[in-house]
């Protein structure tokens, strides 16, 4: 069954890859977007954009990364990190789309000395890590049934950023 995916960040260090590597899925039908086509820190815009397409699934790889940065621009991280995660979440719950979302280990305070598991206390230390776990609890009150966080430590890519 060929499926339509929609790729939120695509010009980032993980959108890019993904981006190269949809060649190799001819049965899928990829749409990659970048800041520049979807303003993420405007939930109205995101609403907008939504309301004549539908996708199958949405790979949400558009983040605020800059941690330490993320201190002293709160605001801009929580957009992008939390309030469009929860925009998204709305759409795919009403529209039946499942939600990809690329999340961080920020999310834990980092003081395991081995593998976290998804069952592991969170306890973010600073605001990217926050906004992060923010974003992923919307997602999962929102729309839990169509879901899925994947947490990274670091992102390997070709387009380092």
């Amino acid at each position: 069954m060929h499926k339509f995916i929609l790729v939120t960040g695509a010009n980032g260090q993980l959108g890019s890859e993904l981006r190269e590597l949809s060649v190799l899925y001819t049965d899928y039908t990829f749409t990659f977007i970048s800041r520049s086509e979807l303003d993420l820190s405007n939930p109205e815009a995101i609403q907008a954009w939504f309301l004549d397409k539908t996708f199958d699934v949405i790979i949400n790889c558009a983040a605020y990364t800059a941690v330490d940065k993320a201190e002293s621009e709160q605001a801009l991280a929580r957009e992008i990190n939390t309030t469009a995660v929860t925009a998204l979440a709305h759409i795919a719950k009403e529209k039946g789309i499942s939600l990809i979302h690329i999340s961080t280990d920020y999310v834990f305070d980092g003081k395991n000395f081995k593998p976290y598991l998804e069952t592991d206390l969170t306890n973010p230390q600073g605001v990217y890590g926050q906004t992060k776990l923010d974003g992923e609890q919307a997602m999962l009150a929102i729309s839990p049934e169509n879901s899925l966080i994947i947490r990274t430590s670091w992102v390997y890519s070709s387009f380092w950023q």
